[in-house]
């Protein structure tokens, strides 16, 4: 009798984190079943003894040495190649997941070819009661660009009150916590490897989106991430990390027009973040916020180069019109400081 191989790889990218991995993989092994699924670390090159402690203490848990620290968005993409299964499971190491996490997540993406990613209930490990900043419940995107998700805009957070209990359609699902098919994921190129972490999530999401496909949250599954386990978020590097990325993000997925435009007014709001900063005398976020501004624009040869190859993927494998969901049609700026809407419910869509 032929052995039965899992549908799903969980996936847990790690660096120099043998601490997260000896707290959270427990309840990972704990909840996974083995039926359904494969457990997988693959190591970005650990100097910490994460590997040697991974096979003496969990020996179910298989294991991918990389070869260096390739980042978040490319030391997945290194492991998804290797790997044979027809879902992937990307799962952060300082994730604690709960009973029945991983069986919503397959049975949502298995009734639903078109659904390319599905997320769960993204929450605060150490305050359990309220979303965390990472996903919270679905990732949204508005007109200029800006990620926000339901259950946070900006540093508001919402307690969970069961208001976002429901499957629906979201723009982009969190990289702490998502279920992505295989080969749609090596379809579009994996994450870009140039992002090198955060918000690449975002980019991949967008580039199925334009192919047609679906991105979805469910409530069904719920994790507790600690957030900023790996990168603090005042760290100057994740400010660095976030304002260039975000804008490779809007150039090489939207249409020139739509670029032109909003690229004018991202120059405008990035430079008062800027000076908003040396006002508070922030110096080393000011001065990470203006080097993601050169590094970002030494980056568009190389992103237009993607971005026209994306185009030929995009016009052999689409399964429809690009799927616009999740997109705010607003300021998210003017709706939260100015009209002082700070939850999601909020928002006029």
């Amino acid at each position: 009798m032929a052995k039965h191989t899992p549908k799903i790889a969980v996936v847990i990218l790690n660096y120099n984190g043998k601490t997260w991995l000896e707290k959270f993989l427990p309840s990972v092994i704990e909840y996974t079943p083995v039926e359904l699924a494969k457990i997988w670390v693959a190591d970005n090159a650990s100097t910490d003894g994460s590997l040697d402690m991974i096979k003496s203490q969990f020996p179910s848990v298989n294991t991918i040495a990389l070869s260096e620290n390739f980042g978040f968005a490319e030391g997945y993409n290194q492991a998804i190649k290797n790997i044979s299964c027809d879902y992937v499971l990307l799962l952060n190491s300082d994730v604690e997941v709960t009973p029945n996490w991983l069986e919503p997540l397959y049975q949502t993406m298995s009734k639903d070819r078109t659904i390319a990613v599905c997320q769960p209930k993204l929450l605060d490990y150490k305050q359990q009661e309220k979303f965390e900043y990472a996903g919270a419940a679905g990732g949204m995107i508005d007109k200029y660009g800006y990620p926000f998700c339901r259950g946070r805009l900006f540093e508001n957070i919402e307690t969970d009150n069961g208001q976002y209990d429901n499957e629906m359609e979201i723009f982009w699902a969190t990289g702490a916590c998502m279920l992505v098919r295989r080969e749609l994921f090596l379809l579009v190129g994996g994450f870009d490897k140039d992002f090198f972490a955060h918000m690449e999530e975002i980019d991949l999401c967008w580039r199925l989106k334009r192919l047609g496909y679906k991105i979805i949250y469910t409530h069904q599954s719920k994790v507790y991430h600690v957030g900023g386990g790996t990168l603090n978020a005042q760290n100057p590097h994740k400010t660095f990390l976030n304002f260039r990325n975000n804008r490779l993000l809007l150039f090489k997925n939207l249409d020139f027009k739509q670029f032109l435009f909003i690229n004018a007014v991202r120059n405008i709001l990035d430079m008062v973040a800027l000076f908003k900063s040396l006002l508070q005398f922030r110096l080393k976020e000011a001065w990470a916020i203006l080097r993601a501004q050169f590094a970002y624009r030494a980056m568009i040869g190389q992103a237009f180069h993607k971005k026209q190859i994306f185009i030929e993927t995009q016009y052999k494998h689409k399964i429809g019109a690009p799927n616009l969901k999740g997109i705010y049609p607003k300021s998210l700026l003017v709706s939260y400081f100015i009209n002082q809407r700070k939850k999601f419910s909020q928002l006029s869509w």
